[in-house]
């Protein structure tokens, strides 16, 4: 939980920076994601527990803005949801 929170941090930081030549999308990408992101984006946080997905979500999230509150309850849920998953499997094939 903690490693997501710095990934969000992260994203809010480099908002910053969208004019700048290494900043990986131009301004109509950007307001292109910014639309994606309202209607449906902070729903992808349901999947912050999947490996190697999660990561780059959680700082797409920073990036975009979400509020910590909402960010902070999809992504336990979502980490809450892949241990409740393992605990199954592993009471179930070991």
């Amino acid at each position: 939980m903690l490693g997501s929170t710095v990934n969000w941090w992260l994203g809010r930081g480099v908002a910053r920076f969208p004019g700048r030549r290494w900043f990986p999308a131009g301004p109509h990408a950007m307001a292109r994601a910014q639309r994606w992101y309202a209607g449906h984006g902070k729903w992808t946080l349901l999947l912050s527990g999947v490996p190697m997905l999660g990561d780059p979500l959680t700082l797409v999230a920073g990036v975009m803005r979400e509020r910590l509150p909402i960010f902070l309850l999809l992504v336990s849920i979502a980490k809450f949801g892949r241990y409740v998953v393992l605990a199954v499997v592993a009471v179930r094939y070991v």
